[in-house]
């Protein structure tokens, strides 16, 4: 007699929940702290502040993330520039989980990006800067130094062309200002890359607030290198300088002016999503520089240390009025005349 046959359901056996995470920074000493998060403790613990009303989860769920963990998977994010599911295996979340903290944590930086970057405007501020920036190479009336830089991306599936720089790889190109220290004054970042540094400064909004507000070199001068038009605000070097007082305007010009470069370097060593290719849609990119570059000058506010060693500048001189024609090419000449 042949045995019975019974259907028996095939049961899954549900998993049991584990949750992962819970990142705890306690450990870590102030030089692991920086090689992982760029910030030593106080920094971190001033960031915690700074953006804890817009993080703060809006439930009770003992899964839900706290500040400090949003903000210790995007820092880690921009220092490292690693993929997204990296981050996640690394400090213990999922990738989903990853993404949404690095996206909360960007919005919430870029929301505060007035209070820590801003283009100097009063007497004050802008004679302090001026004086910095004399001390460097006795160059005077500067109030910033411009220049662009590229962001590699990855090839967008949308206008794909328009992204791919001259050196034939997809980028955003960035183009910033910065003061005697090192901060950033102005970030624009929203243009591809194959788009021409002084398209983007002409429609940038300093561009805008210099044809409207500026009066004279007692306003002060950006310093930007040939690709820009020389203008009363804007001045470039000579491309064929003839007399000995040009040359040495060059040479000034140069040293002054290769600060912003400086400044470029260091905030791509310190956040290193800036010098890798950042695997997201362009949009989103352009809110991680922005994010970065506010960053950026938090580290430069409270003093987060650099691998780089002051040098000995030569006292300033006395720096006379300009009263003469208000074109690029006049401004360019009298302070090559008088100064060098």
């Amino acid at each position: 007699m042949a045995a019975p046959v019974f259907n028996i359901p095939n049961v899954k056996v549900r998993k049991p929940r584990v949750f992962r995470g819970g990142n705890n920074l306690t450990n870590l000493t102030e030089r692991e702290m920086r090689e992982r998060y760029r910030f030593g403790r106080e920094t971190f613990d001033f960031l915690v502040d700074l953006l804890g009303k817009d993080l703060q989860r809006g439930t009770m769920k003992k899964t839900a993330l706290t500040v400090e963990e949003q903000l210790s998977i995007a820092l880690r994010f921009y220092a490292s520039g690693s993929f997204l599911q990296v981050i996640g295996d690394t400090l213990g979340y999922d990738k989903s989980t990853v993404s949404r903290a690095v996206d909360d944590v960007t919005n919430a930086i870029l929301a505060r990006k007035k209070d820590f970057i801003s283009f100097p405007t009063s007497k004050a501020d802008i004679d302090e800067v001026k004086l910095g920036f004399h001390e460097q190479a006795n160059f005077p009336h500067v109030v910033g130094c411009i220049d662009c830089t590229h962001v590699r991306i990855q090839r967008p599936t949308e206008d794909e062309p328009a992204f791919v720089n001259r050196k034939n790889f997809s980028s955003i190109n960035v183009q910033a200002v910065c003061n005697h220290e090192g901060k950033f004054t102005q970030i624009t970042a929203d243009w591809p890359g194959s788009v021409h540094d002084s398209h983007i400064f002409k429609t940038s909004s300093i561009c805008k607030h210099l044809e409207e507000n500026h009066k004279g070199l007692v306003d002060g001068v950006l310093l930007g290198d040939s690709g820009y038009m020389c203008r009363p605000f804007l001045l470039t070097p000579y491309n064929n300088p003839q007399e000995p007082h040009q040359e040495r305007f060059n040479g000034s010009h140069v040293s002054t002016r290769s600060l912003i470069e400086r400044t470029f370097g260091v905030w791509k060593r310190r956040f290193h999503v800036l010098h890798s290719e950042i695997r997201m849609k362009p949009d989103k990119v352009c809110r991680i520089i922005g994010a970065c570059a506010v960053l950026h000058n938090i580290a430069v506010l409270r003093k987060e240390p650099l691998d780089e060693t002051p040098c000995n500048n030569p006292p300033p001189v006395p720096v006379n009025a300009y009263n003469g024609p208000q074109d690029g090419k006049s401004v360019r000449d009298y302070i090559a005349r008088s100064f060098f």
